[in-house]
């Protein structure tokens, strides 16, 4: 079976080729996809600004997107999962905790798509975490399940990954119910807002104790131990989820803070921490090759 820890490794590793090595191959161009067919509710004095991005991440964020990843067919196994970087709600961390990912969970079969959503705490937004990014983050669930005939994807077996503030949002939109009074904007907005499957990596504290958590879908969660702002959020989570029945598992590593980087650690815990989440998603089945409808699925190598 595939590992994730060292394709992340690798990822967050690669340099530049040595001189002697051939030119590299471009990087595919990846076309964002709008969440909104006439702009995101509230966004219209400021949706014709460009995004700002410098190296590793990107703000300004006034047309929320996806980025879709799709799975080579010869190793699809029909499951997504929506990835949602952190950064604070003030930027988004794009590349460690956004492409990177999603590049990696491709090659277990998963289809992926990253997600670009508004940010409240950035200087001058006028946008807030609970309403206008946990809004983009339960239509992009809703865009993939919407059209998840075209990537091959079983609109049943759609996840949601969140890095910090993108934990945040996964727990706003899995363990805690839709705000009511939403006005419906198309056809998309009637499917499910709630992810089947949640990963949340070292969340942060907003929306937690969740207040539905009875419905809540099966959790994995992971944090360090020494992390002010995101160990004790993992933690509560965690028994708010074993007390109420939910399948979830909890790891904490030892003397390790928050936003870990596979390739800034010296800790063995870490650079096999997403070893741990591939055993989970198999345990879980989501590595599994199933039946799509009118798809063929196979299964990863």
């Amino acid at each position: 079976m595939r590992r994730l820890a060292p394709l992340l490794l690798a990822l967050a590793t690669a340099g530049p080729a040595a001189a002697q090595d051939p030119a590299p191959v471009p990087a595919p161009t990846y076309t964002p996809i709008p969440l909104w067919p006439d702009g995101a509710p509230g966004s219209a004095a400021r949706r014709s600004e460009p995004e700002i991005g410098r190296d590793y991440w990107l703000r300004n964020i006034h047309d929320p997107s996806l980025t879709a990843f799709p799975a080579a067919p010869a190793h699809r196994n029909g499951a997504a999962i929506v990835v949602i970087p952190g950064g604070g709600h003030k930027l988004l961390v794009w590349t460690n905790e956004g492409t990177k990912v999603a590049t990696a969970l491709n090659r277990l079969g998963l289809t992926a798509f990253v997600l670009k959503y508004r940010l409240a705490n950035e200087a001058g937004s006028k946008y807030s975490v609970a309403g206008d990014a946990a809004d983009d983050a339960r239509r992009a669930i809703r865009w993939v399940r919407a059209h998840a005939a075209e990537y091959g994807i079983d609109p049943h077996r759609v996840g949601a990954m969140g890095f910090s503030a993108g934990g945040e949002l996964v727990s706003l939109i899995a363990d805690n119910p839709e705000p009511a009074g939403r006005p419906s904007h198309d056809a998309i907005d009637r499917e499910s807002a709630r992810p089947d499957f949640q990963m949340l990596v070292f969340p942060g504290p907003r929306g937690i104790p969740a207040t539905a958590i009875a419905t809540a879908p099966p959790a994995f969660l992971v944090a360090g131990s020494r992390d002010a702002c995101c160990a004790a959020p993992s933690v509560a989570l965690y028994e708010q989820l074993r007390k109420a029945g939910v399948s979830a598992e909890l790891h904490m590593f030892a003397d390790s803070d928050h936003a870990f980087n596979l390739d800034e650690s010296d800790r063995i815990s870490i650079l096999h921490w997403p070893d741990r989440l591939n055993d989970w998603l198999a345990d879980g089945g989501w590595l599994s090759a199933k039946a799509v409808p009118g798809v063929a699925t196979t299964k990863p190598n």
